[in-house]
């Protein structure tokens, strides 16, 4: 058995009927939609024509939100339903990244995510789901895929009926018929700044706001959002910051496992004091952050009572625990002053590789995001490391006074991290992309509302200046110690344009 939704926009009316009863009967709050209805126009005035389509979770059979979920709260129902779970929740906004459709939300009165649950308390006593009792043209069926005699089956059969983005490969149970097109391929709209009856927030959308979309200038008459449910990105600045402070607590003892390999333990206080210390104080900050950004944060421990092992988020912070203990076990061997045994160091290093790049393998989880499915991601946050890292070791060895021949090869060191880095960079926005969206979405950086700040700050201050400062100052300890934050900073501004440019592209 697998429960599925058929509808006919043929007959759909846009009378937000389905909407209406779908909040009525879950007692939706206002301002988010299991169900909403979607308006675009083709034409120029006054041959124009508007088009409808009802948009909502797809109740995939390879649903991508079931396993980036990290607590089990979504789940796949043996009848097909994707069912959520609001008690196991934690907030943490990663399904709504997984899932390509734009179907789930954060409740603003549980703090929980929620979306279409096929009204299975219906189901299960034997009646239809609220909006298919309640549709008046009866654009809207539901049933059993799985049943041949089925009126679903039959017409799924018979009549061109599509899935949105079935090349996702998330198996949709979600069918169409009579369909435009382009209602189901969002970024083939012509964005705008507004809807029918509202204006969008400044900086709201910044697809919209972007002056060719990313893919060039609309053609006149081609197809135009003129009503839709907002859809605000899920994740912000504090996954930017956590993203930067992920980098300088793995790459503090990557570096200084390299220089106690390279027999400097004379630096000893920087070697196994200041860099554990460094590594402990942003590994607790990164944790902080994670934390903080639940929409649930009391109930963060979920992730160690109720995980999902499919997930890289319950995968890294059990990462992220393992190596708080190995740094504050490094620590203690260094107050005791005693060099840690080569064990500790190694697995230090191995911890703090996984630290460093666990997150590419998270964001690869969030297949509705194209642009974050890079393959050359990991390696830019394992070269982020590095960088941060060595500038680190640099600003705290100024202050502890280091010997020159560790600040030469400490600059040597920041200077090939930083031009992996630009290498890396360049190729994430000029290499032949896997889709479309992620094309679009690089082109945010690279030539659209986006692209001054990373070409002038990530680029240039983040990037280039530190290589002039490194290259041209011999010795000299201000530019080195002025290039290593400048390289920092441009960690960070990389980071938040890279959560933004992926978050650009509407999904819905």
């Amino acid at each position: 058995m697998r429960y599925g939704f058929l509808i006919d926009q043929n007959r759909c009316i846009g009378c937000h009927a389905c909407t209406v009863a779908c909040k009525e009967e879950h007692n939706v709050p206002l301002g988010v939609y299991r169900t909403w209805v979607k308006y675009i126009e083709k034409g120029e005035y006054p041959d124009t024509r508007r088009y409808f389509g009802v948009l909502r979770c797809n109740h995939c059979d390879a649903a991508p939100c079931i396993e980036i979920c990290p607590t089990v709260a979504l789940f796949r129902r043996s009848d097909g339903i994707v069912d959520f779970d609001g008690d196991r929740c934690i907030g943490c906004k990663s399904c709504m990244q997984a899932c390509p459709y734009d179907a789930l939300y954060i409740d603003p009165n549980t703090n929980t995510a929620a979306k279409c649950n096929f009204c299975a308390h219906r189901v299960e006593v034997g009646l239809e789901p609220a909006c298919v009792i309640v549709c008046p043209e009866q654009a809207i069926i539901a049933g059993d895929l799985d049943d041949a005699d089925s009126r679903i089956s039959r017409i799924v059969a018979q009549e061109k009926a599509i899935a949105r983005k079935p090349e996702k490969g998330t198996r949709p149970k979600l069918f169409y018929t009579g369909v435009d097109d382009d209602l189901l391929r969002p970024t083939s709209l012509d964005p705008q700044a507004g809807h029918l009856w509202a204006d969008k927030a400044p900086g709201e959308d910044l697809y919209a706001l972007n002056k060719d979309g990313g893919r060039g200038s609309a053609a006149p008459g081609s197809a135009r959002e003129v009503y839709d449910v907002p859809h605000p990105p899920p994740w912000g600045k504090k996954i930017s910051a956590y993203l930067w402070t992920k980098s300088i607590a793995a790459g503090v003892l990557v570096i200084a496992a390299l220089l106690s390999a390279l027999r400097y333990d004379e630096e000893y206080r920087l070697l196994h004091v200041a860099s554990p210390l460094i590594a402990l104080v942003f590994t607790g900050l990164t944790i902080f952050l994670l934390v903080f950004d639940l929409k649930r944060p009391d109930r963060f421990y979920y992730l160690l009572t109720k995980p999902n092992p499919r997930s890289w988020l319950v995968i890294g912070g059990y990462i992220l625990g393992g190596y708080g203990f190995l740094t504050i076990l490094w620590l203690a061997f260094g107050v005791l002053r005693d060099s840690p045994p080569s064990w500790v160091i190694a697995t230090s290093v191995l911890l703090a590789l996984g630290t460093a790049g666990y997150t590419a393998f998270l964001f690869a989880q969030a297949k509705g995001r194209d642009l974050w499915q890079s393959r050359l991601f990991l390696w830019q946050l394992l070269v982020q490391a590095l960088i941060a890292g060595s500038s680190a070791l640099i600003l705290m060895g100024s202050l502890l006074g280091c010997s020159p021949e560790v600040f030469r090869l400490l600059t040597k060191i920041l200077r090939a991290a930083l031009i992996l880095s630009i290498v890396i960079m360049l190729g994430d926005i000029f290499l032949p992309h896997a889709s479309e969206d992620a094309r679009r979405a690089a082109n945010l950086l690279k030539r659209g509302v986006l692209s001054r700040s990373f070409w002038g700050l990530a680029i240039g201050v983040g990037v280039a200046l530190p290589q002039l400062l490194l290259w041209s100052s011999a010795d000299a300890v201000f530019p080195r110690v002025l290039a290593s934050a400048l390289a920092l900073a441009g960690i960070w501004v990389f980071e938040d344009l890279w959560i933004k440019a992926g978050q650009a592209l509407p999904l819905s």
